[in-house]
């Protein structure tokens, strides 16, 4: 199994209900991300570009970050930051779905290691 982290916070492992939050709080982080990228609904962005977007964000911002960006445009332009979220939230699906039928929840989130891996490593060549 593989575990899921955010820079700074601990794997998500355990029971079936463990990983179900962790698919929950993995989809949510990754639509987080996709919220503070530069990605725009109108370039409709490829699988591709959407995961790399995801990449930059958490190395730039940490997933605290992006978290923190999105309370904000909530904050400021709540009309505005609801359609962005749905968009968000709809390309992370796209982008990180698992392509074998019939998987069950979180296969498709093996994709997430790599890019917390990478946002760990920029946060410790920050320190």
């Amino acid at each position: 199994m593989n575990a899921i982290r955010c820079p700074g916070q601990a794997a998500i492992t355990g029971t079936i209900e463990g990983l179900m939050m962790a698919y929950l709080s993995a989809s949510a982080v990754l639509a987080d991300a996709v919220f503070a990228s530069d990605l725009q609904r109108r370039d409709e962005p490829s699988a591709g570009q959407v995961r790399q977007a995801v990449s930059a964000a958490i190395r730039a911002f940490g997933c605290p970050g992006c978290a923190g960006r999105v309370a904000q445009e909530f904050g400021d332009h709540p009309e505005t930051a609801v359609i962005r979220m749905r968009w968000a939230r709809s390309v992370v699906r796209e982008a990180f779905a698992d392509p074998a039928p019939g998987a069950g929840p979180g296969a498709g989130l093996s994709r997430i290691r790599p890019l917390a891996l990478a946002g760990r490593q920029a946060a410790a060549s920050e320190a």
